[in-house]
């Protein structure tokens, strides 16, 4: 139950970082909804960090919840904000996703 708190909190680290990406590309009231969107799961998302570090590891936990962040952020940059999907960027998060599975293999 604490690994899928964990991978639900990293889905929402990329959901607030997606809010930080469309607030700068919106105007007027629509920018203020994307912070408080922002703000929203920012809020979850460290509340169920904190729920799965009571028996996740805070190594493990942290390095896989910045590791889906950062996996998810880059996929959405791709496919919502049109940025480049090189074979280095796709190579690296590859390796990014094997390390997460790894560290997920390796904890007790």
């Amino acid at each position: 139950m604490k690994w899928l708190l964990l991978i639900i909190a990293g889905l929402f680290e990329v959901a607030f970082a997606t809010c930080l990406g469309k607030a700068k590309e919106s105007t007027g009231n629509e920018t203020t909804f994307w912070y408080i969107g922002f703000l929203i799961c920012l809020s979850i998302s460290m509340l169920l960090l904190v729920k799965a570090t009571q028996q996740i590891p805070i190594g493990t936990a942290y390095a896989v919840w910045t590791g889906i962040g950062a996996v998810g952020t880059v996929l959405v940059g791709v496919v919502i904000f049109k940025e480049p999907a090189t074979f280095w960027r796709l190579f690296f998060i590859t390796t990014l996703i094997a390390s997460i599975i790894g560290l997920k293999l390796v904890s007790h």
